[in-house]
């Protein structure tokens, strides 16, 4: 699986507005709106709050991967933002989160989201590959970052 296939530069926002959590899902949520790739964004904010609950997605050194499953998708999508400011997320290294990739995947197909997460932690183990995230100052750029990655 290719993240950069799930992606588009409509779907990337690389100055999120957000300063907490609770911004930063209806922020990336509309984006996935606005490009008709969820049909239902109370849903998709159920879903991804829902598992939020169960545990935060920041996983530490600036990266959190809010996730969730419903019906609202007719296919795996997502969505990334990026923070320079950094937003308050709960991370369990209690660190401010710059980078956040949005999944959320149909509820009886879990392939492809299990496949798309394991995709964003090894892009997130190159050396220097986060910092490149941060540095791109358009949508393409991230996407074209993305894409050399893979």
């Amino acid at each position: 699986m290719k993240l950069s296939d799930l992606l588009s530069e409509n779907v990337i926002k690389v100055d999120l507005e957000s300063e907490g959590k609770e911004e930063v899902f209806p922020e990336l949520i509309e984006l996935l709106v606005r490009t008709d790739r969820i049909n239902d964004r109370a849903a998709a904010l159920n879903a991804i709050e829902t598992r939020e609950d169960m545990g935060t997605t920041g996983i530490g050194k600036g990266i959190a991967i809010p996730h969730g499953k419903d019906a609202c998708v007719c296919k795996l999508t997502a969505a990334l933002g990026i923070s320079r400011q950094g937003i308050e997320y709960d991370a369990i290294d209690d660190e401010p989160v710059h980078v956040v990739f949005m999944v959320i995947a149909q509820p009886d197909n879990p392939g492809p989201h299990v496949q798309c997460l394991a995709e964003i932690a090894r892009l997130l183990q190159i050396p220097g590959f986060y910092k490149r995230l941060l540095a791109a100052s358009s949508p393409k750029e991230v996407l074209d970052r993305i894409a050399a990655e893979e």
